[in-house]
């Protein structure tokens, strides 16, 4: 079995502060969607948003085939928005790899607080992403956002930087891991 850590949240809720708190923490590899996606659109081309769709799908794809092929006990954190797929696409690729136990981290932050860190970064970001006229549909998304909760569920506000220790026990505490 591979313990994953799913770090769920819309776009710029904060996901990829916490995942590399928690990656670092518990010494597991940081596996993100978008740093898979944006190699696909390095080597097969930017499209709309479909084929951005599209390319998403394939690198959450990629991501928990590889994590099938990690030694036995060896698990993962996840950066993504665990629920732009359905949720029995999710299930089936955390069977295919041999998942367990998951544990969800629930980021969010305010939808204005999210739309405004979408607008700040959007000419930074690799422009395959949705640029920054997409935070007003964003901000829409956040405000209806939540947790998938099939899983244990730590709950992490994102306006201020995260107490890590205080992170990291309660991370624990959901995956049933003794303090190292």
């Amino acid at each position: 079995m591979h313990p994953v850590f799913l770090v769920n949240g819309v776009p710029a809720s904060g996901k990829s502060t916490v995942a590399a708190i928690v990656a670092r923490r518990l010494s597991l590899p940081l596996l993100t969607v978008d740093t898979v996606k944006e190699a696909f659109f390095d080597h097969l081309g930017i499209g709309d948003r479909d084929y951005s769709r599209k390319l998403g799908r394939a690198s959450y794809d990629a991501i928990f085939a590889s994590i099938a092929g990690f030694p036995d006990g060896l698990g993962a954190v996840i950066d993504a928005w665990h629920k732009f797929v359905p949720l029995d696409v999710l299930e089936a690729r955390l069977a295919r790899a041999a998942a367990g136990p998951v544990v969800e981290i629930w980021c969010h932050a305010p939808p204005e607080v999210c739309a405004e860190r979408y607008r700040a970064r959007a000419a930074f970001r690799h422009p395959g992403h949705p640029p920054a006229s997409y935070a007003p549909e964003l901000a829409d998304l956040a405000a209806r956002a939540t947790p998938i909760g099939l899983w244990p569920v730590v709950d992490v506000e994102t306006r201020t930087p995260a107490d890590e220790d205080a992170l990291m026990l309660r991370v624990r505490e959901a995956a049933g891991l003794h303090r190292a």
